[in-house]
């Protein structure tokens, strides 16, 4: 389902590809985070996404004009946790409802795994 909000002039209609989009996008620009996973449930293998690609590390569930989110990410060796995720789901959640009007009533956040930074 698309995200829907009824305006005085018409109806605006977000695809959840644009949704996803967004939210990858907000994610990977949090400090910690390495980028989204991409997770291969055959195999249970984890996968780190190129920026291109960050959409497929995010679901989107929509309900009218509220949705729900899940990223899947690969945080950065030596980084508190709890920190790097509190700061994704304040990024997340501000700039999904600042630039689309939805309103984020949850947003998951799944560590799928930790990468060390090379420092070149």
């Amino acid at each position: 389902m698309k995200g829907r909000m009824d305006t005085e002039m018409g109806k605006l209609i977000i695809d959840r590809d644009v949704l996803a989009k967004y939210a990858g996008m907000a994610t990977t620009d949090c400090i910690g985070i390495i980028g989204m996973a991409a997770v291969n449930v055959k195999d249970g293998v984890t996968k780190l996404l190129k920026r291109e690609n960050v959409a497929r590390g995010v679901s989107i569930y929509v309900n009218g004009d509220r949705i729900k989110i899940e990223l899947h990410v690969i945080v950065a060796y030596g980084v508190n946790i709890r920190v790097v995720a509190q700061n994704v789901l304040e990024s997340v959640r501000y700039k999904i409802e600042e630039y689309t009007g939805l309103t984020v009533e949850k947003i998951n956040v799944i560590v799928e795994g930790v990468r060390i930074v090379d420092e070149d």
